[in-house]
Formats: C-alpha cells, structure tokens, sequence
C-alpha cells in the first residue's frame, strides 16, 4: 500500500512538473489553415493525466488520501516551475491546480458508485474547466481587456488580438489559447478513459479492500 502511494505522489510530480513547462510552448503548427499556435499550448496534452492519477488514487485509497497526492503534488511542482518556468507561471499553476484537483476528488467520490466513466469524465470536466480559467487569467491576462494579450514584445508593445480558434471574433491571444487548451484536455480526458478502465483491474476499488475514506 505505501509502494502505490509513492508511486501517485511521484506520478502526480512529474506530470504537473511537465504540463507546467509544457504550457509555455504553443503548438507551432497549423491544421486546415488554423495557426495552432493561436490556440493551443503542449501543456494541453499532458495536464489531464494529473486527473487519472487523482481519481485512480482516489478510488483505491479514498478522498483524504487522495487529497495528500493533490498537496503533495502541488507542493513539489510549484517549486520545480519556479526553476524551470517563471514565478507567475508557478504562481498561476499552483493556484489552479490545487483547486481543479481538489473540486476533483470532491466530484468524484460522490459519483464513483455510478456508471464506470461517468465519475471520471465528470470531475475532470468540472476541474478542467476551473483549472483553465484561474490558470490562464492569472498567468496570461494583464487585464481583461480585448487588447491586451498579456503577450508583451521585446520593445514592451502589446500584439494585437487574434480570431478566436484561428477563425472567430477578434479576442485577446490568453483566451484563444485557453479555450483551446480546454479542448484538448477534454478530448485527452475522453481518451484516457480507455486506460482508466483498464487500470481499475489494477487498482481495485477501496470498498473491496475495506479501505477507510
């Protein structure tokens, strides 16, 4: 039991401390005339496993446990982004991530008795969303304004807005960015439902194993 329970602290560690590198970098890439870079950072990608290692932790060991590899995880990463990142990104990413993964274990453990996906799905929906909204205000958006970006060039100018998902109104770039990045990580959190179902035979459900919340 103490073996798997290093095992999702050390998990959890190494995918925010990845995501949080990660999210500097856009996608520098373009799909159907779409500059990928407008929308989507490499952070996308890897974030919603923080939420397979939150749920599969908090279905064998219990919301409080899982709690633990949330704090933990969280503590570890933050100081990691400080160094490989930036303090505000450190800052953004610590604050987002401990309140999408908490509102996670919440959600989750009240639905994990219903059908196998749906608490999964569900409370990485809800911690997506929360987790993309403080993340990219706090670490991208100077202000909430149509012209600012949060984007500052070299000469300390501002860029101008870009369409939303590459074809869209005109927004500020942290918010075409966000909204793409929230896509993504709900198409990923969809496909990892494939090896949570498959994990769940590994990592029994605590009710088996007489394992208190």
């Amino acid at each position: 039991m103490l073996a798997r329970f290093a095992v999702a602290i050390a998990a959890m560690v190494a995918v925010v401390s990845a995501s949080n590198f990660l999210v500097q970098f856009p996608v520098e890439a373009t799909l159907g005339g779409v500059d990928l870079a407008e929308i989507l950072t490499w952070g996308a990608f890897t974030y919603p496993v923080a939420f397979l290692v939150t749920d599969l932790t908090n279905r064998h060991f219990g919301p409080a446990r899982a709690r633990l590899v949330v704090l933990a995880g969280f503590s570890v990463a933050v100081l990691i982004s400080i160094w490989l990142a930036s303090p505000r990104i450190a800052i953004a990413s610590g604050s987002a991530f401990l309140l999408a993964q908490l509102l996670d274990v919440s959600v989750f453990d009240r639905l994990r008795h219903g059908r196998w996906w749906q608490a999964p799905l569900i409370s990485s929906f809800l911690g997506s969303v929360l987790d993309t909204v403080l993340f990219f205000s706090i670490a991208f958006a100077a202000r909430f304004s149509v012209l600012d970006t949060g984007f500052g060039l070299e000469d300390g100018s501002l860029p101008f807005p870009v369409p939303l998902l590459g074809f869209g109104p005109e927004v500020p770039l942290w918010v075409s960015l966000a909204l793409g990045d929230f896509l993504v990580k709900m198409a990923v959190a969809v496909a990892l439902l494939a090896p949570y179902k498959l994990l769940r035979r590994l990592v029994p459900d605590r009710d088996r194993l007489g394992v208190a919340a």
